[in-house]
């Protein structure tokens, strides 16, 4: 398809940039995310929002209503719009999209930084969890889009180490103000929350809509444009932009329908739909959702000494394995094999987490040791489970349908996510059950029922074009083949009329092409 001879990130510059915007997006949810877990083990924090108590190492507490509905009704916001998603997407664009989102996220902190009243906040949580879902949903969806098959790991893993960077950002910035005493100990890092939006506001200006997107409204030519702008000089984006296009005409031949139903209609569409929503809520069967929510809170319970520092390292512990992870993704990335590792690897360490806890609760030893697990969980999540999960997520959906079906398996990963954030605290605060790390034992043989699925049902699609990815689905492959299966190509499966048609379209494309380059060596001459 190409006449590049080598693709690397220098030639392929314009996507990089492309794509390094739109990771900007997952930045902002990381802060977010991090962050509020550690106000809610901030006395500055506490004593407006809190209660004293002496039961607490702190002398301060929170009740256990209010730490569910603050960490939670954030993600319920996330999980409420990206699971609308796909109705927003029939008329708007990714950047469009991404743009709104910016806006909300400005007013849901105006809302928290200005009141004092645990309703307002409430609103404010939700508010900004609406702006969350469309910067993970959007983003997602522009990057797959608009990346190619060989990069597209890449920007994913990409993806998810900006959304820890945000979560370590958010961690560092809570420690640094933990110990004022008044209002500005949250007020200066919930005062973070507006650069972002701002930075991707003025890059998206910059960059071009996704050229997938705009084939699929009709806008071929803008979307040609589109793929101009993101392939490097010499790059046969005819071919590419007509394959896209064969695609979304064959599918639409299928099934014409594009809404909640179609999904689910016809066996192919409802497979990829349940293998989307089953791949995305990976990360929330591992457990991860408690400990990056409430890691401050959690290490302060366990008693460990200087937990919002030690919440720092765990969270550079989960960057170091994402930059590792950055290195093999490339040339391996088999993402079954991984998931299932990682799912394994985190279960395990949760179950001896919660049994070293449970045999001496309290000591300066179980603390160092469940440092030094949780450390090890982090490097394995980060690693294995939580970039390829939204990868494996947002590859296997139909073009026609992706914002739909992205949409929904985004909307139900947040969902997974809601339920785990807001029960944790029944389990781990001493106002309740006071479980602390014995929360582990739930999540051992959560992260093994995952690890069986993955091996049964998710199949592997690593190097395979999107349009690729397509036609394994329609001729109904088992999992265990797709990595092996040989593609044929979207355009020798029309029928004769269909490619000459495409075949008369690339050759006007390319005497097009040839013409203004000859008109331009004569204005030269």
């Amino acid at each position: 398809m190409a006449h590049v001879k080598k693709e690397t990130w220098t030639t392929h510059w314009r996507l990089f940039l492309a794509c390094g915007v739109m990771i900007l997006s997952p930045f902002q949810y990381g802060i977010d995310f991090g962050m509020i877990g550690g106000l809610q083990a901030m006395v500055g924090f506490l004593k407006i929002y809190g209660y004293r108590t002496s039961s607490s190492p702190s002398g301060w507490n929170i009740t256990t209503e209010r730490q569910q509905l603050i960490s939670s009704l954030m993600t319920l916001g996330a999980f409420l719009s990206s699971g609308t998603a796909g109705l927003v997407a029939n008329r708007l664009g990714r950047r469009a999209c991404l743009w709104v989102a910016c806006v909300t996220c400005c007013v849901a902190n105006i809302i928290m930084m200005t009141t004092t009243h645990i309703g307002a906040l409430y609103v404010g949580r939700l508010v900004i969890g609406f702006a969350n879902g469309y910067f993970m949903t959007f983003s997602q969806l522009y990057i797959q889009e608009s990346s190619t098959a060989k990069f597209r790991g890449l920007f994913l893993t990409g993806f998810q180490f900006f959304t820890s960077f945000g979560t370590l950002i958010g961690t560092i910035v809570d420690w640094a103000t933990a110990k004022r005493p008044d209002k500005s100990s949250y007020l200066i890092p919930l005062g973070l929350i507006y650069i972002v939006p701002f930075l991707l506001s003025i890059g998206m200006l910059f960059i071009p809509e996704s050229p997938r997107w705009l084939i699929l409204q009709g806008r071929y030519e803008e979307g040609k444009k589109s793929l101009d702008w993101l392939r490097p000089d010499g790059y046969d984006t005819a071919s590419e932009a007509a394959e896209i296009r064969a695609a979304i005409d064959k599918e639409k031949e299928m099934s014409s329908g594009v809404g909640w139903v179609d999904m689910v209609k016809n066996p192919v569409d409802r497979r990829r739909t349940l293998l989307a929503i089953g791949a995305v809520s990976l990360q929330a069967s591992s457990g991860a959702m408690f400990v990056i929510a409430y890691k401050a809170y959690f290490l302060t319970m366990a008693k460990v000494s200087n937990p919002f520092a030690m919440s720092n390292v765990l969270s550079c512990i989960g960057i170091l394995a994402i930059i590792a992870n950055s290195l093999i993704i490339v040339k391996f990335g088999n993402r079954r094999v991984l998931l299932m590792t990682g799912l394994l690897v985190c279960g395990i360490l949760q179950i001896i987490i919660a049994i070293v806890y449970d045999k001496q609760p309290g000591t300066k030893s179980t603390g160092r040791i469940i440092v030094a697990l949780s450390s090890l969980y982090m490097f394995s999540y980060n690693g294995l489970i939580a970039t390829y999960a939204w990868l494996a997520g947002g590859e296997i959906p139909t073009q026609r349908l992706r914002s739909h079906t992205f949409g929904m398996a985004a909307a139900v990963g947040f969902a997974g996510a809601w339920l785990t954030t807001f029960t944790a605290p029944y389990f781990i605060n001493p106002a309740s059950l006071n479980w602390g790390p014995r929360y582990g034992y739930i999540w051992f043989p959560s992260c093994v029922l995952a690890a069986v699925w993955v091996f049964f049902f998710l199949p592997e699609v690593k190097n395979r074009t999107l349009e690729e990815i397509d036609e394994m689905f329609d001729a109904r492959l088992p999992a265990r083949k797709f990595g092996t299966y040989k593609c044929v190509g979207v355009r020798n499966t029309l029928d004769a009329n269909a490619r000459k048609n495409i075949e008369k379209e690339h050759r006007v494309d390319v005497l097009m092409n040839e013409k203004v380059q000859t008109e331009a060596s004569v204005a030269k001459e």
